[in-house]
């Protein structure tokens, strides 16, 4: 098989309806879910997310500073956006973390904040599940009789 047609995982940030090709259909895609796709069509999702803020102030600060007045001062100032997000992130984390909850309340975020964070809170959910199913004492799980 040809590399550009290897199976690969990826999780979206954003929905696309099915895509309807030759040989046949994949999708629809829903954000934060897994999907396997080819390899080909993986590398065209990823061009179609939405750039994030930090990977176009980089492209512009890195290539067109020149063009940038006070350019070092606006690159400190989206370093401080950022922490204060990932703070804002970790303080939601850390909450969830010590109530033990079976689902995450993630409060004040921005649509930025909740597509990166979607893909990681999923997972970690999905960890904590598979964790808290391991602690259970055997004689508390539930069991089906057939």
């Amino acid at each position: 098989m040809d590399t550009a047609e290897d199976l690969v995982t990826v999780i979206l940030n954003f929905s696309l309806d099915k895509i309807h090709l030759i040989e046949g259909g994949l999708g629809p895609f829903n954000p934060g879910l897994p999907v396997q796709v080819p390899l080909w069509l993986a590398i065209n999702l990823k061009q179609r997310e939405n750039p994030y803020y930090m990977e176009l102030i980089k492209l512009l600060l890195n290539h067109a500073s020149d063009y940038i007045l006070k350019a070092d001062e606006l690159w400190t100032l989206i370093k401080d956006v950022r922490d204060t997000h990932i703070a804002k992130l970790r303080v939601s984390a850390n909450s969830f973390m010590r109530q033990q909850e079976a689902h995450a309340k993630l409060d004040n975020l921005i649509l930025t904040e909740i597509n990166t964070s979607g893909a990681f809170c999923t997972q970690a959910l999905n960890h904590m599940y598979k964790l808290r199913m391991n602690l259970q004492p055997s004689g508390s799980a539930q069991s089906q009789d057939f």
